[in-house]
């Protein structure tokens, strides 16, 4: 049986569920105060760091964007930060958002999104400019909102300064984030660089509604047993989130929230490795 690895690889390339579980833990971090980020992020072996916090006033109940990046000889990690649960349901529930046009004209973003990512992207552009001196692999990653901003940083960077592309992207937890036309893009130039983890019945991940935004491939499902599924039907899907829901017969309804957590996904990964 698999034994967890007890520090992230900064050489890893491609997928693996080792390196899906450490860039949950990086997510998770992106919750954490700065002094946190920092302690973490020696013990992980990078000796760079970098905050990214601004604040912004856009018509939803989101008043900043924070995010963090760490670099090491290797290695280079952006993570982003989500928002509660409850809030950021409530925030794309709202069918009245505008769709705001996506990066280098290309599709569409929800409008919350697109203003998040404008209040930040240039401190993050900026600090992978003068970080990557070693030609290091860049990762970006987030839960929830960090998930959406993860996907369209990747997305920015790629369609408008191919020279910082990051060799990959993870999320967890994240909303539809854009049209169809920009997920289109998007999946052409991350393929096999794109991973969306969603848990069972989390909420997030099915708001804004279709069909104004949609999802970017790849998906990895956890199921109801805490298993990692690179595939499933129609079927086994609803079958499987109907047993997530009665799951707590108490509060059936809360199951979409509950599978929200950060800590869900960090936990569903980490005993796949053992």
């Amino acid at each position: 049986m698999p034994v967890p690895p007890t520090t992230i690889d900064h050489h890893a390339t491609g997928y693996s569920l080792a390196h899906a579980y450490w860039l949950a833990q990086a997510s998770d971090l992106a919750y954490k105060d700065e002094a946190t980020i920092e302690e973490r992020a020696r013990q992980w072996g990078f000796d760079q760091v970098r905050h990214h916090h601004t604040a912004f006033t856009p018509p939803f109940p989101l008043e900043d964007t924070q995010a963090y990046t760490v670099a090491g000889d290797d290695m280079i990690i952006t993570a982003f930060r989500g928002t509660e649960p409850a809030q950021i349901r409530d925030w794309l529930s709202d069918a009245s958002t505008p769709p705001w046009p996506g990066p280098k004209q290309t599709g569409f973003v929800h409008y919350g999104f697109a203003k998040a990512l404008d209040s930040i992207y240039p401190q993050v552009r900026d600090t992978l400019a003068e970080l990557r001196t070693r030609n290091q692999t860049v990762w970006f990653t987030g839960h929830s909102l960090g998930g959406a901003l993860a996907m369209l940083a990747g997305a920015r960077m790629y369609l408008e300064e191919p020279g910082l592309r990051a060799d990959g992207v993870y999320t967890y937890g994240q909303p539809r984030t854009c049209d169809r036309l920009l997920a289109a893009a998007f999946n052409k130039g991350f393929k096999e660089r794109m991973y969306r983890f969603v848990n069972n019945n989390d909420i997030v991940p099915q708001l804004p509604p279709e069909p104004a935004f949609t999802h970017v491939d790849t998906l990895r499902y956890i199921d109801s047993g805490g298993r990692i599924r690179e595939s499933m039907t129609l079927v086994g899907s609803l079958t499987d989130r109907s047993k997530g829901l009665t799951a707590d017969p108490l509060a059936p309804t809360s199951d979409g929230v509950r599978d929200h957590f950060i800590h869900r996904y960090v936990d569903a990964l980490g005993k796949s490795l053992g």
